[in-house]
């Protein structure tokens, strides 16, 4: 079983940034394909990026060029680097990972485990 726990969401102004990160158990994180995912109140859930184990990566369109993600195997925790904050990044940020990624890396089905969620709220 693998256990991820998000830290560092919280209040910003718009332009603002933020890092979350995503602590995982298990001794072989390294193989684990992690991914962001975020849910804002009255919305589905929405694949945000992903990092593959051999490092490739992939963003939704509305984060290019303002969000990336990385990766500490010594540390098991993946981050979650958010610049140039929006009013409409506001949602509740999901860590996701799974060792098999046999469907969309976009689909939430497609991962096995989920971290408890950590609130980000860009104010206007």
């Amino acid at each position: 079983q693998v256990q991820l726990v998000e830290s560092g969401g919280g209040l910003v102004q718009a332009g603002g940034s933020l890092r979350l990160s995503c602590a995982a158990s298990g001794r072989t994180f390294s193989t684990y394909h992690m991914a962001w995912f975020r849910q804002a109140p009255g919305k589905e859930r929405e694949f945000v990026l992903v990092l593959r184990s051999g490092g490739i990566k992939y963003y939704a369109d509305s984060v290019k060029g303002r969000f990336t993600i990385s990766r500490d195997n010594a540390k098991n925790t993946v981050y979650l680097q958010m610049n140039n904050l929006k009013p409409e990044d506001t949602a509740v940020y999901y860590c996701a990972a799974t060792t098999d990624l046999g469907g969309p890396y976009y689909y939430s089905s497609t991962y096995d485990y989920w971290g408890q969620g950590t609130q980000v709220t860009v104010s206007s």
